[in-house]
């Protein structure tokens, strides 16, 4: 397979290139925070365009419709367009806290059990706080208890 190939198939779907640590590399080390800093500043101004878009959106698109059918269906485009941003708002500050993580150097690292969580899991899931073991094991729990 020609190089070029190679790294268009590499290609993370968030336009990355996966991080790949050199032999002998630290843990999240300088350019390990650095590649996931970028990644979390980027997803974070990805969703801050969102938010505008929809604000936008909605400013455009609100009428008072004379059919009270039509309305409704209005509003409840602009109740399913408001939950999504609200949710968005969450991974936010999500976003936010693990930026703090990452300069404070303890990103990278289970909060359960303190083993690494592993380059190719945080570039999956860069807001990830625990490995995929203390993970799966908290949602068992989760679905046992019932919440």
């Amino acid at each position: 397979m020609p190089t070029q190939a190679k790294q268009k198939q590499s290609q993370s779907i968030s336009g990355f290139e996966p991080y790949v640590q050199t032999k002998g590399e630290e843990y999240m080390g300088e350019p390990m925070r650095k590649h996931f800093t970028k990644i979390l500043n980027k997803w974070k101004q990805d969703l801050m365009q969102e938010v505008d878009r929809t604000v936008d959106h909605m400013k455009d698109e609100a009428a008072n419709f004379p059919d009270p059918a039509d309305r409704a269906s209005q509003e409840e485009e602009f109740s399913l367009e408001l939950r999504a941003r609200d949710r968005e708002r969450k991974l936010i500050k999500k976003i936010d806290k693990t930026l703090q993580l990452i300069e404070d150097e303890e990103y990278g690292w289970c909060e359960s059990c303190g083993v690494e969580i592993g380059v190719k899991r945080l570039e999956a899931r860069p807001t990830a706080d625990m490995c995929v073991d203390c993970k799966t094991l908290a949602e068992i729990k989760e679905k046992q208890v019932g919440k």
